[in-house]
């Protein structure tokens, strides 16, 4: 009982039923519940965890994975409004200058680049990403809810703080049509809704400008195998999402989502890959073979999308 007291007080939110899918407005009594997800890590045997679970829907029609009902803080530095250290690994405070070199080649490549084009980071984190950014010529802003974070990139990374906005994506504003490139880099999905944060987004990119996304695949392999050993368990636990506890994963993404919102707003896709990335909690011997799996039949970790904006 004094367990579960104290995870009450920690779990601060308001739960929000949802639905329908936020991609493809698909209804959520047409979804397949895939299990449910503790506001704990799990571990091997949730079974003997104590604490407060929601329901995991994929969506039948984009792949989408989702909670229902949504849990969200009351205050949204309840989840961020942490220490960096506690969140981050030691090695991430280091700045390395090849930091999203590939992901600027690319963008650079897309929007044909020109000195001081203007680029927004959102979610930027320590900033690192607005160095790299400004770096390779961009004139480059960010936005980051956390105050933690934003500090330590000012105090730490030496950003510039009128150029790093603090709040919510929805909560900020810039001028239609201003940027040429924005990144959602590691970021959309802790969003509570991420295709109405693709939609602002939209509004301040020029048109042909690109947005670059990087989110977990709703394919992903590993946690297939998981969700079948919890299954065998006899559990209906599964490990998507971390809704109520780091790092805070809303959503799981398929192109097949991005593909559906296309038709709702104004964006093209212009390319997409999927990347296998580390492999965790799984014997090492096997990490050969199932990276070998996982790219031949793109069900690694995490996928990445280019999006242009088209001028309808």
């Amino acid at each position: 009982m004094k367990a579960m007291n104290k995870l009450m007080k920690r779990s601060n939110y308001f739960f929000e039923e949802i639905k329908k899918c936020n991609f493809c407005t698909n209804p959520s009594t047409e979804n397949k519940i895939l299990g449910i997800r503790l506001n704990t890590s799990q571990g091997l045997n949730p079974k003997d965890k104590c604490g407060i679970a929601v329901s995991i829907f994929r969506c039948s029609v984009c792949n989408l994975i989702y909670s229902n009902p949504q849990p969200i803080p009351v205050n949204i530095q309840e989840h961020y409004g942490i220490p960096p250290e506690t969140y981050w690994k030691e090695e991430y405070f280091s700045y390395d200058p090849s930091y999203f070199k590939a992901q600027i080649t690319t963008a650079k490549k897309i929007i044909s680049f020109e000195p001081e084009m203007k680029a927004l980071d959102i979610g930027s984190g320590l900033g690192k990403c607005m160095i790299s950014l400004s770096n390779a010529g961009f004139d480059t802003y960010g936005i980051e809810p956390s105050i933690t974070f934003r500090d330590k990139a000012i105090s730490k990374m030496g950003i510039d703080a009128d150029r790093l906005k603090l709040g919510m994506l929805e909560e900020v504003e810039y001028d239609i049509s201003t940027f040429d490139f924005i990144t959602f880099g590691a970021v959309l999905e802790h969003l509570y809704d991420p295709a109405g944060s693709i939609k602002t987004a939209l509004n301040w990119l020029k048109p042909g400008g690109v947005i670059q996304i990087e989110v977990p695949s709703s394919r992903w392999l590993i946690s297939k195998l998981f969700n079948f050993y919890f299954k065998m368990r006899g559990t209906n636990y599964v490990t998507n999402l971390s809704p109520m506890h780091t790092p805070y994963h809303m959503f799981e993404f398929d192109i097949r989502s991005f593909e559906k919102l296309a038709d709702q707003l104004n964006f093209e896709i212009v390319e997409h890959h999927i990347e296998v990335c580390s492999i965790y909690h799984i014997p090492k011997l096997l990490h050969p073979l199932l990276k070998w799996y996982m790219n031949i039949t793109n069900t690694g970790m995490q996928l990445t999308v280019w999006l242009r904006k088209t001028n309808t």
